[in-house]
Formats: C-alpha cells, structure tokens, sequence
C-alpha cells in the first residue's frame, strides 16, 4: 500500500473520503481542506501519497505522479493510470475491512488525481457514494463505455474547474462532463474564476457535496 495520511474525526469514522492529489504535490496538499470544511458525519480523510515517477514534461525528471504527462496524447499514461487505480482500489478494499460500506466510501482527486478518481470509481464493483473531480478530465471515455459497472451508473459525480485553468483547459473538462451525463452519471458542475488551484467558494460546495452523499 502507498504511504499516506490519515485524518480521523472527533468521534468514530461513518465514512471516508480518499482524495488524490496533483502532479508534483503530495498527500499534504489538501490536508488543510479537512479543517476548513464542517461537515455533519464524522469523516475520515485519506491522502495518499503517488510514487516518483519519470515525466516527460518535466525533462524526463522524476517528481510524485500518478501517471507520465504525455501533451496531446488521448492515450498517454494508460499504463501507469491502471495501475495507479489498483492503487487507489486497495485503499477502498482496506476500508471495507474497516468496516466502512462501500456506498459510505468517495473518490475524490484534484487534476490526476481526478482522473484517477474517475477511472477508479466508475469500473469499481460495489456501489460507492460518489466521486470528486476537482481540475480534471475524463480519461478515454471509449474504454470507460467498455469496462465501467453497472453498480455505479447514476452515481454523484461533482466536478469543479477554473475557468481560467491554462494546465487541464476547462473545454477538456466541460467534454467529460457531458460524456458522463450522456453514459448516465448525476454530474454536478461548478466552475470559478481562477487558474489550476481551488478557491473558498469550492470548498464550501465541496462541504454541501460531502454532506449530501454521505446524509
């Protein structure tokens, strides 16, 4: 299992966010959100940390990824991002052991992380409670059509986007959410003025999101 963080609640966790951080970051990155948002349900937050791995746009350099950056490429990563979901899948699994049900378990993910969050969430096999995508895109919505589970048709999906985001453009993200109303998916749409980052305002429907699927 990856290293990662843990943030439990005051009182015993009913529910668990996983939530996936950027290209470059870490685990540490939404750390702070916990304290910010005043949810209803005792809530444990898990921030896993993506293992180093060489990136094309950064010189072949290695930084903390999910998957290698290939610009223009519709495919690009597709190894690393399968094995990155089996990665975010056995964070899933452990809380099942914990005792968590699946239907109290989000994906959530900021840019590949998101992807990530989505590539896990819509092909995983138990019902979960529904996914964050903050800042990110759709991968290959032929191979989600193939390979997701009927389980999770009609999920709650928030997705949230700068609209001045110059990293993922918000076209890019506009595409995928209408690809996954059109496969079925209860998408909710938030877009803000600002660059590839979140803001207070996406925090606090972040926290109107969290208390809905997990009420």
């Amino acid at each position: 299992m990856l290293e990662h963080i843990e943030i439990e609640p005051k009182t015993p966790a009913t529910a668990t966010v996983i939530l996936l951080h950027g290209l470059g970051a870490d685990g540490h990155d939404f750390e702070p959100i916990v304290e910010e948002l005043t949810l209803q349900t005792p809530v444990r937050f898990i921030f896993p940390h993506a293992p180093e791995r060489a990136i094309t746009i950064n010189n072949g350099e290695k930084m903390r990824a999910w998957y290698d950056f290939i610009p223009h490429s519709e495919h690009g990563g597709e190894e690393d991002i399968t094995a990155s979901s089996l990665a975010a899948m056995e964070f899933i699994n452990r809380e099942l052991d914990r005792g968590i049900p699946a239907n109290r378990i989000l994906l959530a993910g900021f840019s590949q992380g998101g992807v990530i969050a989505l590539h896990t969430g819509l092909r995983f096999e138990q019902r979960i409670a529904g996914i964050l995508a903050l800042s990110t895109y759709l991968h290959d919505v032929t191979s989600v059509e193939e390979q997701r589970s009927d389980v999770n048709l009609a999920i709650p999906v928030m997705m949230a986007h700068g609209t001045q985001d110059a990293m993922i453009p918000i076209m890019r993200a506009a595409t995928s959410r209408e690809n996954l109303i059109r496969l079925g998916y209860d998408v909710r749409w938030f877009d803000y003025p600002i660059a590839h980052q979140v803001c207070l305002e996406e925090i606090e429907e972040i926290g109107r999101f969290l208390d809905e699927v997990f009420a």
